[in-house]
């Protein structure tokens, strides 16, 4: 049994290491996520007493931890994009929505129905579950801190920000149509089944998100910014905590209108830094959020380490492994190579973009999610085995590979951007916009 003391000394170790160590790892190859993911697996494999975890009789827990880290997340991503909303402007960021998601979806779901064997309800679980990325998980590949610029954030940093903002969210129609087609008799899809999906788990339940995202968006920037009264306008009183009332009122609105609450918080966010772009409670509240961002993911990679060292790799088939890795190393990056043909990236950049397509927490809830529903032909456990190893795998290779590669592409930038100048040095959105 775990001891209370216990669980209160690695609470406060694991808080004071989510402050230090991001200082210290700075231009290290290691990730944060990965560091408190290792401790997990040395601290269970010295015999402490750890508490037991088992994401399938645990499965509401596991889905709610993980739900409230990522509505966090993204309400932290929108409040750090500097550039304005645009079809033109956003163009690599639909190119990743609407081809390298798909493609990838497809691939993982063909993978998981010939290679594994599974039914077509199990092939197109997995394959939307591993569909979002989340870049909280490789805090370099991330925009930064919110600026009064609108033109410093490279390429690489915005598109990956700014599609793990959205696919978040877009993911969760093929989730529901997994969990339809499992429930169907026979698993037999209906021209009836098919067109409730499009109209209301695709089209209304997404319109939802951004019409609430927008509304609730609005309201909030005009309380901080333009409210009449000085006591409501909370810019001016400067306190950071108020960016999770508006997280939680944003995902609780939609959800309550029956839309994805997780499209909605990422509005919702974008609309609030929109109202005063320039605005340093932005700051304020990007700062606040970032902290308990860091301290909920560090605490669920300690815990995701310590399920891998008690086992929860047992039901992985070397199958279902390879499945994984494809993802990782061949699926993700063609399929990214692909969509950002013809962006303002350039080729370097179309390789860091295609290969850095982390997989992390959004994962984890999809497929908590998911589970609370009957009716799918693989074991849960083997289902949680498949989805834990990729994220391992990910958390792993890109929080090792983030740092040396976006640290040479960044100094790559400034030289070029430093070329031909008489000893001046560029500005930060000169940098910015070099393309290598």
């Amino acid at each position: 049994m775990t001891s209370p003391d216990l669980i209160y000394t690695l609470l406060g170790a694991g808080a004071l290491l989510a402050a230090v160590l991001p200082r210290l790892l700075a231009g290290v190859p290691l990730s944060l996520p990965l560091v408190f993911l290792v401790c997990g697996v040395i601290l269970q494999l010295l015999q402490l007493p750890m508490p037991e975890l088992d994401p399938v009789s645990d499965r509401a827990w596991v889905e709610h931890v993980t739900e409230i880290c990522v509505v966090t997340s993204l309400m932290g991503a929108g409040l750090a994009l500097n550039r304005p909303f645009g079809w033109r402007s956003w163009r690599a960021t639909w190119r990743q929505l609407g081809v390298t998601m798909p493609l990838t979806m497809a691939a993982v779901g063909f993978l998981a129905w010939g290679v594994l064997g599974w039914a077509p309800a199990s092939a197109l679980l997995v394959a939307a579950v591993l569909a979002p990325t989340d870049p909280v998980l490789a805090s370099e590949v991330r925009v930064g801190a919110p600026t009064d610029s609108e033109h410093d954030e490279d390429e690489v940093r915005f598109t990956l920000t700014s599609e793990a903002g959205l696919n978040d969210g877009l993911a969760f129609p093929f989730v529901l149509a997994a969990v339809a087609l499992a429930a169907a008799a026979g698993g037999r899809v209906t021209g009836g089944g098919i067109a409730h999906w499009a109209l209301v788990d695709l089209l209304y339940k997404c319109a939802v998100g951004v019409a609430a995202g927008l509304a609730v968006g609005a309201l909030l920037g005009w309380l901080f910014f333009r409210a009449g009264w000085r006591a409501m306008r909370l810019s001016e009183h400067r306190e950071g905590f108020v960016a999770i009332g508006a997280t939680f009122l944003a995902y609780g609105v939609t959800e309550l209108l029956h839309g994805y609450g997780f499209v909605a918080v990422f509005v919702t966010a974008c609309r609030i830094r929109a109202a005063e772009r320039a605005h340093g409670f932005h700051m304020v509240l990007h700062d606040f959020v970032e902290q308990v961002e860091r301290l909920l993911t560090a605490a669920l990679l300690f815990l995701l380490g310590v399920f891998v060292a008690q086992g929860g790799l047992g039901p992985l088939t070397w199958q279902g492994a390879l499945v994984g890795l494809l993802l990782l190393f061949v699926i993700r990056p063609l399929a990214g190579w692909v969509a950002q043909l013809r962006t303002p990236a350039g080729p370097r950049e179309r390789l860091v973009i295609a290969f850095f397509g982390i997989r992390g927490i959004g994962s984890l809830f999809y497929l908590a999610h998911a589970l609370g529903s009957p009716g799918f032909d693989v074991p849960a456990r083997q289902l949680w085995a498949v989805v834990t190893f990729t994220v391992l795998a990910s958390v792993v290779l890109h929080g090792v590979t983030a740092t040396p590669v976006i640290s040479r592409l960044d100094r790559l930038r400034r030289r070029k951007a430093r070329s031909g100048r008489a000893g001046t040095d560029p500005g930060e959105d000169e940098v910015a916009g070099e393309r290598l």
